[in-house]
């Protein structure tokens, strides 16, 4: 786990230096080119148009649930033919929280399913108890364990 969590700290070092590095090289605008305000084609508000599935994917995620209701970390997925949309589904099950309407949460493992439909161009999120508790109650949550090794770093 520790292995994983490393690696999640290492990539997200990496991809805000790489952000910061290209913000840096970033040329000056020039007067040339398009008039100011306007949008060049395929891309909404400037920024590049996203590619996306044309197919409909699904991934499952089983996380293990502390008693505060953060995940603590992943126990098991099924993978999705798409490995970016499998990575991204993994670091949001790694940062989620889950309770119940009135706030409490409850100890154990729960499967979270990733649904992305090509025609609405959007992902459903749903969760369902696998089963009650556990020996992780009290154990750190991943994303804050994850923000901590960041920190030290």
């Amino acid at each position: 786990m520790r292995n994983i969590l490393t690696g999640a700290a290492l990539a997200v070092a990496i991809l805000a230096c790489a952000t910061a590095s290209s913000l840096a090289a970033t040329p000056a605008p020039s007067s040339h080119g398009a008039p100011p305000g306007s949008v060049p084609a395929g891309s909404a508000h400037g920024l590049p148009a996203a590619h996306l599935p044309t197919v409909a994917l699904h991934t499952e995620v089983v996380v293990e649930v502390n008693k505060k209701g953060q995940v603590v970390r992943v126990k098991s997925t099924k993978p999705s033919k798409m490995q970016g949309f499998n990575l991204e589904t993994y670091g949001n099950a790694l940062q989620m929280w889950i309770r119940k309407p009135d706030g409490t949460s409850e100890v154990g493992l729960y499967r979270v399913s990733y649904d992305f439909d090509p025609k609405t161009k959007k992902v459903t999120r749903r969760v369902a108890l696998v089963s009650l508790g556990g020996n992780w109650g009290d154990a750190p949550g991943a994303a804050n364990v994850m923000m901590d090794m960041a920190k030290k770093q």
